[in-house]
């Protein structure tokens, strides 16, 4: 493998880890096995903290793909708690407020699902990477700041009811670039007449790379650590 001149890897992020720290952990395994002070590591699309699955991560000149590769539709399996919310829409803030979810069924779930699916406006979340004046929503948002975000358009191509609880649901999503998960669970909420958050993300899928494909890091480590390396013949631009 060249990863100077580029390659592209496949990881299942962790739980818990943000994309920074994949991207990090795999530039370091690169730097140890390579003997140079700097290599081009990036990631095609983020996922926060507390979602795992594909991430796909690329290497020196494939860093220029990267655009390109998130553009890829994705796939994610959701759990959404009905009958709280949550400041940040997830798992990341406690619950501010509980509402009641009696007068939700099934069927009424998988009716208000139909509404998300096709070419809608979201509003980003207030704790996203969304930029305002130069700075990320989410350090404005856990400074208690206001954020005011305007919707964006965005394609969501299908959206399938896995399992249904009363307080509970658990849907696959299939949608484009920019989509949040968890601004979905906050608009499912209200579409339900109650209130809801995104207690588990799991993205399964992203263009034709599917979570079969993906190394764990360790893995993907270990490989940079044992794989045949090719160096690239013009190397006057490597920091050794």
């Amino acid at each position: 493998m060249n990863f100077l001149d580029g390659e592209i890897l496949y990881i299942d992020k962790p739980l818990g880890w943000t994309s920074f720290d994949a991207v990090k952990r795999i530039r370091g395994a690169l730097t140890r096995r390579l003997k140079v002070k700097k290599i081009k590591v990036g990631h095609a699309g983020t996922l926060d903290p507390l979602a795992s699955g594909v991430m796909i991560i690329c290497t020196g000149k494939a860093t220029k793909r990267i655009d390109e590769l998130q553009a890829g539709v994705k796939e994610y399996i959701a759990t959404v708690t009905l009958g709280a919310t949550t400041p940040s829409f997830d798992l990341e803030t406690e619950i501010d407020a509980t509402y009641p979810t009696e007068h939700i069924s099934k069927l009424l779930v998988e009716e208000a699902l139909k509404k998300f699916v096709g070419t809608i406006e979201q509003v980003p979340p207030a704790f996203s990477a969304c930029k305002i004046d130069g700075k990320r929503a989410y350090d404005l948002a856990r400074k208690g700041k206001d954020v005011d975000l305007k919707p964006k358009i965005l394609v969501i191509d299908s959206i399938e009811l896995l399992d249904y609880a009363q307080n509970q649901i658990t849907i696959k999503v299939v949608c484009s670039k920019g989509t949040y998960i968890r601004a979905l669970a906050r608009d499912l909420g209200i579409a339900l007449n109650t209130g809801a958050h995104l207690s588990a993300l799991r993205r399964t899928k992203v263009g034709e790379i599917r979570i079969d494909d993906c190394l764990s890091v360790d893995q993907c480590a270990e490989l940079i650590r044992t794989v045949d390396i090719e160096m690239p013949e013009d190397t006057n631009n490597v920091k050794h």
